[in-house]
């Protein structure tokens, strides 16, 4: 276990934090950790999936971001295998939506409380864990992604009491909330809320004011597709000619440009890219590394924020 003075600005394997320290869940980590979804890819290739997660370990990663539902829990078996308890890496779940695999969807929503408390404990499993660090509820208030009809429509409230009982009972770490509103956040406050887990990017910035108030609360700032999305009429950040002008004037990708931009945009945003490629992970770690000149950031704040305008329940 690292000291406390070295864990700052060092992973407790000893590497440099990949982005530098920030706060999650009560713990400093690394401002760039993992989004694990896209291991999926590497199904037919465990090995690689492993090896690739052992790589972030080198690069200063230690906070992970999964899902049962990611590879029908696949991803959660493989994170199992490569994180060894020396890693003291903080590896965050959420509930809230199951597997579809006969369905037109991918996933379906699961946001009743004893389906949420099934989540957890099948996270519990997967992962082999005694308590899982931190776990989001995965809200459908919000897009882009699924949407609740019918007996999946559960008010804040009932889904905040069965999450609070986990903790309570040692089976969450932290509570966190994912495609919230700005109302619901503020409802959940007094459940005590780690984090925040919303679609933000560049261009996408709708969520400013919740962003805000998750600054003013001390609540960590998670966004999802963080660079926009290869989803129809999610707008992808590296195409913006802005995000482009400023990778070249600094030598680096536009995807460096565009996560660069979220860390300096609040002191509390944590980052969660995912890959299945060890270049790609390389590249998003040393994102932290890119220094935006108050010119740069002004042409970067002055690019105008797109609303997503996406066709719901075709994704999780």
């Amino acid at each position: 276990m690292a000291s406390t003075t070295r864990s700052f600005q060092c992973t407790a394997s000893g590497a440099q934090r990949a982005g530098g320290p920030g706060r999650l869940a009560g713990r400093t980590v690394s401002r760039i950790g993992f989004g694990a979804m896209q291991l999926e890819r590497l199904r037919d290739d465990r090995k690689a999936a492993v090896a690739l997660l052992r790589r972030g370990i080198e690069l200063g990663i230690d906070h992970i971001d999964t899902a049962q539902f990611y590879g029908h829990g696949f991803v959660n078996e493989v994170i199992r295998e490569a994180i060894r308890p020396e890693d003291d890496v903080l590896v965050a779940s959420k509930v809230g939506a199951d597997p579809d695999p006969d369905g037109p969807r991918p996933l379906r929503p699961a946001q009743r409380p004893e389906q949420l408390r099934a989540g957890v404990e099948d996270n519990l499993t997967s992962l082999g864990l005694e308590q899982i660090p931190l776990v989001n509820l995965r809200r459908l208030d919000t897009g882009p992604g699924l949407r609740a009809e019918g007996d999946q429509v559960v008010d804040l409230d009932d889904q905040l009491a069965v999450m609070t009982a986990l903790r309570d009972e040692g089976k969450v770490g932290a509570i966190g909330v994912s495609s919230v509103t700005l109302d619901g956040l503020r409802r959940a406050l007094p459940a005590g809320i780690a984090c925040v887990q919303n679609a933000y990017s560049l261009l996408t910035r709708d969520d400013e004011d919740t962003l805000r108030l998750c600054l003013a609360e001390d609540i960590a700032w998670v966004p999802f597709f963080p660079l926009g999305s290869a989803f129809a009429g999610l707008p992808k950040v590296s195409d913006e000619p802005a995000v482009i002008a400023a990778a070249h004037d600094l030598a680096a990708t536009p995807a460096q440009v565009g996560l660069a931009w979220l860390l300096h945009h609040a002191p509390n945003v944590l980052l969660i890219p995912g890959t299945a490629d060890p270049d790609h992970l390389t590249a998003n770690a040393y994102a932290g590394t890119i220094t935006l000149d108050e010119t740069t950031i002004s042409a970067l704040d002055a690019v105008p924020p797109r609303s997503a305008v996406i066709t719901f329940n075709t994704s999780g």
